[in-house]
């Protein structure tokens, strides 16, 4: 699947800015070149800019202070436009816009979705820049804190998603959301 290596070829600068309460978020390339010097999991957010769904959840869940506060401590956040026609280069790989009809897809999307073009899909990858898991559809704060949380503490190679939702979520994450 989607195995990524190597040192950054390409890479887009963007002004740091960070805003208080605010998901701090990166291009797929500053994640990557950033994991290259201190590796840690990276929470890529798969939007188009039609896809009202994406909107909502970058209005709603996206600024839960909970949500803002677990992925800016454990991962590296990643904005990522499925129809960009920019070129992305990470390492040794390039992948590039495919125009189809009156939309096209980039194929680094395509990867991370496994081909399951579907917005908005959040998608999770190890430190090692290999897939954990991509989760299609818009997903409430509360159970979007539920995700980010069995991912990022890496409970997903402990237990099912379902067990940690009833007892181990609730004794380890005292939070209201």
């Amino acid at each position: 699947m989607l195995l990524i290596a190597g040192s950054l070829v390409s890479f887009r600068s963007r002004p740091e800015v960070k805003e208080e309460g605010k998901i701090k978020w990166l291009t797929i390339e500053e994640a990557f070149a950033l994991n290259q010097k201190k590796p840690k999991k990276i929470f890529i957010d798969v939007y188009t800019d039609w896809c009202g769904w994406c909107k909502v959840m970058d209005r709603e869940t996206f600024t839960n202070p909970s949500v803002v506060d677990y992925i800016s401590k454990n991962y590296y956040a990643v904005k990522l436009n499925a129809e960009q026609k920019e070129d992305i280069v990470l390492g040794t790989d390039k992948f590039v816009y495919v125009a189809q009809g009156s939309r096209g897809y980039h194929q680094l999307a395509a990867a991370l979705l496994r081909n399951q073009l579907s917005y908005p899909t959040v998608v999770f990858l190890n430190e090692k820049f290999q897939p954990i898991q991509p989760i299609p559809g818009y997903i409430k704060a509360p159970e979007f804190h539920q995700i980010i949380t069995f991912i990022g503490g890496d409970y997903y190679n402990k237990e099912p998603f379902e067990q940690f939702k009833t007892k181990t979520y609730p004794q380890k994450f005292s939070v209201k959301i």
